[in-house]
């Protein structure tokens, strides 16, 4: 299995993504921005940074870089797409996902591991946990604060279109304390923490067993993977 991972100016976690397809056993395929070309990829990452310096708003620009046409008819074709923390604000800003993003309500850049719950299990990037699975993932965002309508939060709840859950605190003021949403079909999600930092022993999170031992954040890939080899 081939997974693209695109780079914009300002990306900083593309090698890191780039890494986590490896370790979770795929090719790593490394897309450009400014191409109309998906190099014939089976699944997309959308990657973390801060894609032209987040000027306008996070994501807003970048969502309109030429390879993003592609994205969205592949993603509306039932590609896999992941937009992690940039990415995801990319995805919201290309309508690929909805809702939006904005600055933390506490008004600074937080770092931190985090706990989630997987609250869906069916989409093509988490069909490897178990159901409400409970997981740590590092998080590093300025504008993480997941936003929408009060419509369209009671259709993602209705529709168990929330991905995952922020536990123990809210780092950025999400509504319902939404780290992650997916699409209707469940081959598009985008989250703000970072799976790509926890993939491997020993840089890791903390975990009880051992300190920097954290590796929940490989079955994101893997699951992209399974569901891919599900569809063959």
């Amino acid at each position: 299995m081939r997974i693209g991972v695109v780079t914009f100016p300002g990306s900083l976690d593309d090698r890191d993504a780039q890494r986590a397809v490896r370790m979770a056993g795929a090719e790593a395929v490394a897309l450009w921005h400014g191409e109309h070309d998906l190099h014939g990829v089976d699944a997309i990452v959308l990657p973390g940074g801060f894609s032209y310096g987040d000027y306008l708003r996070a994501g807003a620009i970048a969502s309109l870089s030429p390879i993003m046409a592609e994205v969205i008819v592949a993603a509306n074709r039932g590609v896999p797409v992941l937009g992690i923390c940039n990415g995801f604000q990319m995805l919201a800003e290309a309508h690929l996902l909805p809702g939006g993003l904005i600055r933390n309500d506490h008004g600074t850049f937080i770092c931190r591991d985090q706990r989630l719950r997987v609250e869906n299990t069916s989409t093509a990037w988490t069909n490897g946990f178990s159901d409400a699975a409970e997981i740590t993932i590092p998080l590093k965002n300025g504008e993480g604060g997941f936003v929408a309508d009060a419509e369209t939060i009671a259709r993602l709840e209705g529709e168990g279109r929330v991905a995952f859950r922020y536990l123990g605190m809210n780092p950025n003021g999400s509504i319902n304390d939404i780290a992650g949403v997916t699409n209707a079909r469940g081959n598009v999600v985008g989250l703000m923490p970072h799976p790509e930092h926890a993939i491997e022993e020993g840089f890791g999170p903390d975990t009880p067993a051992a300190m920097r031992s954290g590796i929940d954040g490989l079955t994101v890939f893997t699951s992209a993977i399974a569901a891919l080899v599900a569809a063959a």
